[in-house]
């Protein structure tokens, strides 16, 4: 039998020994190569176009307040600037770094719980929660860091204890790791509570090959969210307003958005033309910037955005299928539940579809912490591009 000295990326260079026809070391030599560009075009695509909306939805609001048509723009943009920028540094770094120690887990682990709980007890309260700490000039929202952080984290983790998986015991351990940080997140942040909830379950499942034990999980999850509603009173009014948004005067929102949805007809008013976004709707540049996009664009510019999401959601399931190592799989399983997700709350949102929450539509809604944190996801799925197994 012959010995081989593999290059296994992320690896020390051990001597590994080669299987009885010698594939076993050929698969196992990752070097790296160009990364998936076409989920570098999409990205930059859904950037611009984001830049270019906020500037549209937020024009007559800063005229008015701030005196500058294009406050929340230029705002938007140098956000836009470090994201792509760190973007694409970490997709020049070999996505093995992130776990190259062990205790690289337990600092993402922690670092991430107690950042967390002093943001319960130290951030400032805004629209009647406490989601931000201020830095100078800036506000961060650590929720938005922890959605990386537990993508990294149970990457790191499914991959040491995969065997594991294939146990109710297993399972269930690895649903209880993320606990703490979801409890913690829910109790001021319901929306990105249920996020990091789906993104925990479907890493899991997909790591798992028993589907009985979710059926146990996701009751718990119900209960949990159960739990989170009724101990707090304007959670329960936002289920009422979403059953009857004309009966309230806070349903107002919904209404003004589903007005804005209903008038831009198959084509749209136009580009920067919204009647909506001119004091009538709340939220235009954040939340419920998909309801402008339907005024401005139509149907066919919201069925074109959505086509974008899916083509890169598309993408990132080649790159999951065709990682090098289960390890990079997961992180872009991890990417795949965050952004699914997340797209399908604001839209669900925005179309009263589903109870009113605050989730901004990816890459596209104004808000400086979730672009950033968001390319770096991003850059977190192109490393592992760089390294997937090619066609030779």
């Amino acid at each position: 039998m012959q010995r081989r000295t593999t290059a296994r990326p992320g690896g020390t260079g051990k001597r590994t020994t080669a299987g009885k026809t010698g594939v076993r070391s050929r698969t196992a030599v990752r070097r790296p190569h160009t990364m998936d560009y076409s989920i570098v075009f999409l990205v930059i695509f859904l950037v611009g176009f984001g830049l270019v909306m906020v500037y549209s939805t937020s024009s007559y609001r800063g005229s008015l307040y701030m005196n500058d048509a294009a406050y929340w723009l230029k705002r938007q943009a140098v956000f836009a600037v470090i994201g792509v920028v760190a973007m694409f540094l970490v997709a020049r770094i070999d996505y093995h770094f992130w776990r190259s120690r062990k205790w690289m887990l337990p600092v993402y682990y922690w670092g991430t719980i107690l950042l967390l709980i002093f943001t319960l007890v130290f951030a400032a309260v805004s629209h009647g929660s406490k989601r931000w700490l201020n830095i100078g000039p800036l506000s961060f929202q650590p929720s938005e860091a922890a959605k990386v952080s537990l993508i990294v984290i149970f990457a790191i983790y499914i991959s040491r204890h995969a065997k594991q998986l294939r146990t109710w015991k297993g399972i269930l351990k690895s649903f209880v790791l993320a606990v703490p940080i979801i409890v913690v997140v829910g109790i001021e942040n319901l929306s990105t509570c249920i996020i990091l909830l789906a993104i925990t379950v479907i890493m899991i499942f997909v790591a798992s090959d028993k589907w009985k034990p979710f059926i146990a999980i996701g009751l718990a999850g119900v209960a949990g969210i159960a739990i989170l509603l009724l101990t707090q009173g304007y959670r329960v009014e936002r289920i009422k307003i979403w059953l009857n948004p004309e009966q309230y005067e806070t349903g107002l929102q919904t209404m003004q958005g589903l007005y804005a949805i209903g008038s831009g007809g198959l084509f749209g008013k136009g580009l920067g033309q919204s009647m909506q976004k001119m004091g009538f709707l709340p939220e235009t540049h954040n939340d419920m910037i998909f309801s402008i996009i339907c005024e401005e664009l139509g149907l066919f510019g919201a069925v074109g955005i959505l086509i974008i999401y899916f083509v890169l959601l598309w993408r990132f399931m080649v790159v999951a299928l065709n990682a090098a190592d289960l390890y990079g799989s997961m992180i872009v399983v991890g990417t795949i539940a965050h952004l699914g997700i997340q797209v399908f709350i604001n839209i669900g949102v925005v179309t009263n579809t589903i109870p009113n929450t605050g989730i901004p539509l990816p890459f596209i809604s104004y808000g400086g912490t979730s672009l950033c944190f968001l390319l770096i996801e991003m850059g977190l799925v192109l490393s592992v591009s760089r390294y997937m197994r090619i066609k030779e």
